[in-house]
């Protein structure tokens, strides 16, 4: 499909694949503009994010010194575990070896480059070029290695049939008043129907999507709500931390969810949660992530209440029937450098009104 709307940037999927392979510093070889707010945002994380900055003299005589010279600078001045060179249009269009540029500098922190640029249609392309020298590196098993194929592809499906990525251009929007949504959800709460809270969520937006799990437990405990969650142990080495550490934050406010798969399987669970739905008939469904991983044909008969972190995912959750819709603004931003729970619109909306 040609989309005419912005899509997310296989080098910005690199640099976080990146962060979760347990890189503390990456260099982006390009420009010193090429995705700086994303760079920003993964210094938040624990990730250092340089720059070989090229310009008009490099694209025309190359910048293997250039980059030489940051790899070199980067071992000296932060002593980091593991370094990621990551790629991006420049790089590709000049024809920059950067493996060769990380064996010619001398440094002796691993590092693995990851040759990418902006020039594909999905994401995905970027976590690949991520994983596979890191494979190759062996920091990661091929096991794994395969595995993230699997749920990659999985995903990217998901988003082609119920998605953000289902139609060429979708109109953004904030979707339902979160007081309104969140008033018809403690109506329900109240008339002692029966509910399931389902944790579907992509990574660390986790850490904010779990508050809404938490919220409704506040306002009513003893309440015929069964809990689930996607949290675990399985993924690379940030996901399982932060698995852990949402766990532990339900479990803190009384919540032990049944787990369902791990923070990077959100794309292929939906058949497994939508049988989890039909066998426990509940009357109503709060789900909060990536609701779309479900396939409609099994919450037909389920008032669903959907909360995602994209705009652009409102009418799409609305075609497959989902009566509430509510969005998360800037959830990611909020989640990134995170250690526990953090508070969400939506559930400080629940107390709001309780």
């Amino acid at each position: 499909m040609h989309y005419i709307q912005p899509r997310p940037s296989s080098i910005v999927a690199a640099l976080y694949t990146a962060r979760d392979l347990g890189c503390d510093l990456a260099i982006l070889h390009g420009p010193s503009g090429c995705s700086f707010k994303h760079a920003r945002l993964l210094e938040e994380d624990g990730l250092r994010v340089l720059t070989t900055s090229l310009a008009d003299n490099e694209f025309i005589f190359g910048g293997h010194e250039a980059l030489e010279r940051v790899l070199q600078y980067a071992e000296k001045t932060f002593s980091p575990s593991r370094i990621a060179v990551v790629g991006t249009c420049v790089s590709m269009i000049i024809g920059e070896d950067m493996e060769a540029a990380i064996r010619d500098s001398g440094i002796t922190t691993p590092a693995i480059a990851m040759d990418i640029h902006a020039g594909f249609r999905e994401n995905i392309d970027g976590v690949m070029a991520a994983l596979r020298p890191a494979a190759d590196a062996g920091w990661i098993s091929e096991e794994e290695l395969s595995r993230q194929e699997r749920l990659l592809a999985g995903a990217n499906a998901v988003e082609r049939a119920r998605g953000a990525a289902c139609k060429p251009y979708i109109q953004p929007s904030r979707g339902d008043l979160k007081h309104v949504a969140a008033g018809r959800l403690l109506e329900c709460v109240r008339a002692g129907k029966k509910g399931m809270i389902i944790l579907n969520a992509k990574k660390e937006t986790a850490y904010m999507f779990a508050d809404i799990l938490i919220a409704v437990h506040e306002a009513a405990p003893a309440a015929d709500i069964q809990y689930y969650a996607n949290l675990s142990e399985l993924g690379l080495a940030k996901v399982r931390r932060d698995a852990a550490h949402i766990r532990d934050g339900l479990k803190a406010h009384g919540i032990e969810p049944v787990i369902t798969g791990a923070l990077d399987e959100y794309g292929v669970l939906g058949d497994a949660l939508g049988e989890m739905i039909q066998e426990a008939k509940p009357d109503f469904a709060v789900i909060v992530g990536v609701p779309h991983a479900i396939p409609p044909e099994y919450t037909g008969d389920v008032e669903v209440f959907s909360v995602t972190n994209g705009p652009r995912q409102v009418e799409p959750l609305r075609d497959i029937g989902h009566q509430h819709v509510v969005v998360e603004v800037d959830l990611h931003p909020k989640t990134l450098g995170v250690q526990e729970i953090v508070p969400s619109e939506f559930g400080e909306t629940i107390r709001s009104l309780l």
